[in-house]
């Protein structure tokens, strides 16, 4: 008997992937825990971003490994043909997309999230409370009832695509789930600015509606979704027999970061019995911020947020999150019963609500846990602060430009997000943007404002400094001059009326 156990040891070891000599395993993991923070502590010592030379494309462009690599070798191919070459949102230089900068601590508890290995799909353990405790933390913070219901995702796109799902049943009733929207799913319309979000379109797309059934609204010399023109075409609409059932406000735009006026549009909403749904993929955190949360008034009475810990809560990648007021309405638009999630009154089956009831997925990782390390660590209010200064870093741009006669500035600056331009043609400018790009310095993006091209600063980053500012400013002049031989284009007063 005590071979035959001894015998099934034997073959349960060598089946296992777990390492063969677990002091090796750790050295190294070690050593790869203190290079990944040493790459935090240590990364203004590199470029922001930089080229993929195309050896390094080549390098990683393999047939499928079919016999086993040694950890260490796979670790250097990481080291030197991934590492080096990422997106850069890391580096206080990352000023280009709405991109947060991520922490050492989320870091760490997403290692320690992949130890656990646990799917939030659902069943009654700890981790769920953990996800269920930062629901209830959403809630209160936003100002929802008891309740409300929330649940993490990828990020705010599938968040938003989610709320147009619930806003469906909540409109045809739970039995369109089933037959489709049928023809009066055919004769909803939603309404969304047309500084909003492209997902929103796409939402509309994926939940069978077709994006003509979005209506684009025209926006105010803010750039806010104009209320006037939102109520005159919801009537408009109501008067040819369609039927209004959504409407998508911002809480900062992607463009330029402008928050529509969520007081008027919750209103008008409720006049007119229509969802109303907030996209905050990066402004709604705002409410951290005592000085900014005023400019979210009336978000506490929206049907749905959606929103980025990721951006400006500095999650590491990914933690999109959805909050409903209604929770059960939430469930209706997503609850499937199956006899394999059947729910129990004891054991690892037990609990009544689970996440999969509140989503598309059944299999979830624990994104939950580096979002609470991160709330618990740092505390809310110390991220409020870290906000409302990279709106403090935004102002400072701002003034930065309109001091500089070779730049113009493109937009107002509501919150985070400064559009400006080299005072040179879009051609010019384009070439700028990827200059500075490619010399590491900085990363700034780029949109079209008013038919024009703008270089887009989208400061979120924690560690991003005055300096950073300055060093951006300098390399779009340098780059700038380059290009133009220090010409400067000066726009001609219009001609004087006869």
């Amino acid at each position: 008997m005590n071979e035959m156990i001894r015998n099934t040891q034997t073959s349960v070891t060598k089946g296992s992937l777990d390492p063969q000599d677990w002091s090796e395993f750790r050295t190294l993991a070690h050593r790869m825990l203190d290079e990944a923070i040493d790459g935090i502590a240590n990364v203004r010592a590199r470029p922001v971003w930089q080229p993929i030379p195309n050896e390094v494309r080549a390098a990683v462009r393999t047939g499928l490994p079919r016999a086993a690599t040694d950890l260490a070798e796979v670790y250097r191919e990481f080291s030197e043909h991934v590492a080096p070459y990422a997106t850069g949102n890391v580096h206080p230089g990352f000023m280009g997309w709405v991109h947060g900068g991520g922490t050492a601590v989320g870091m760490v508890a997403e290692m320690l999230a992949a130890g656990l290995n646990a799917n939030l799909g659902g069943r009654d353990h700890m981790p769920i409370e953990v996800e269920r405790q930062i629901v209830e933390w959403m809630r209160g913070l936003f100002g929802f009832p008891q309740g409300a219901s929330g649940i993490f995702v990828t990020g705010t796109s599938m968040a938003n695509l989610m709320a147009v799902l619930v806003a469906r049943t909540s409109a045809l009733g739970a039995l369109a789930r089933q037959h489709g929207i049928g023809n009066d799913g055919a004769l909803l319309t939603a309404y969304a600015s047309k500084a909003a979000h492209g997902c929103i379109s796409r939402a509309m797309d994926i939940a069978g509606f077709g994006t003509d059934a979005l209506r684009r609204i025209n926006v105010d010399c803010d750039h806010r979704i104009d209320v006037s023109a939102l109520r005159a075409q919801i009537a408009a609409d109501r008067e040819v027999g369609f039927k209004p059932f959504l409407v998508t406000a911002s809480a900062g735009t992607v463009d330029i970061g402008a928050i529509d006026d969520l007081k008027a549009v919750a209103d008008l909403c409720r006049e007119e019995g229509i969802w109303f749904h907030v996209d905050g993929a990066f402004g709604a955190l705002a409410i951290l911020s005592p000085e900014l949360a005023p400019l979210l008034e009336g978000i506490e009475r929206a049907d749905s947020i959606a929103l980025d810990f990721h951006k400006w809560g500095q999650v590491p990648y990914d933690a999109g999150f959805l909050l409903v007021r209604d929770g059960e309405r939430h469930r209706q638009a997503f609850a499937q019963p199956a006899a394999y999630l059947s729910r129990e009154a004891r054991g690892l089956a037990a609990g009544a609500v689970w996440p999969c009831d509140l989503g598309p997925d059944l299999s979830r990782g624990f994104r939950a846990l580096k979002t609470w390390f991160t709330l618990k660590t740092f505390g809310a209010d110390r991220l409020g602060e870290v906000i409302a200064r990279s709106c403090a870093l935004a102002r400072y741009l701002e003034t930065r430009v309109l001091a500089e006669p070779r730049l113009e500035l493109l937009a107002p600056v509501n919150l985070n997000i400064v559009c400006f331009r080299y005072r040179a043609d879009d051609a010019i400018n384009r070439e700028i943007v990827a200059d500075v790009q490619e010399s590491g310095i900085a990363a700034p993006s780029s949109t079209t404002l008013d038919g024009r091209f703008a270089i887009r600063a989208a400061i979120v980053n924690h560690r991003t400094a005055e300096t950073d500012i300055e060093a951006l400013l300098a390399a779009v002049t340098r780059f700038g001059m380059q290009r133009t031989g220090g010409v400067i284009e000066v726009e001609a007063p219009p001609l004087a009326t006869q």
